[in-house]
């Protein structure tokens, strides 16, 4: 006797489907969060590059705060740069917060921090 084995069916049920599409979403909500704050970090590291070109400290942070209002920094200024010199070279540091609202009580920190080169 020969029997005919049903063959099974493959694929994603409905409530699988909705799991997978809703962690996509709140994947792609955190990721849509997180890219602003990166984009500004590379526009401060680069206004804190240009600052470096300044003699004094008040002159590096003000040149860092024309750079600010040009790129739209908003998470630092100025006054929060850290101003040393390396031999003759002037080197430019920062480290600032970022926090992002998740749910409830829930807030991701994302931590950056630089230097100039």
């Amino acid at each position: 006797m020969t029997h005919q084995f049903k063959s099974r069916q493959r694929g994603l049920s409905f409530l699988g489907l909705l799991v997978v599409g809703g962690l996509l979403a709140v994947t792609g909500v955190i990721f849509a969060q997180i890219v602003p704050t990166a984009i500004e970090y590379q526009a401060v590291s680069k206004a804190a590059n240009k600052a470096r070109e300044g003699n004094t400290v008040a002159e590096v942070r003000s040149i860092f705060d024309k750079a600010a209002a040009v790129d739209n920094i908003s998470s630092i200024s100025g006054k929060d740069l850290e101003v040393t010199k390396q031999g003759d070279k002037i080197v430019v540091s920062f480290a600032y917060e970022r926090e992002i609202h998740l749910v409830g009580p829930g807030y991701l920190t994302l931590k950056y921090a630089g230097r100039s080169k």
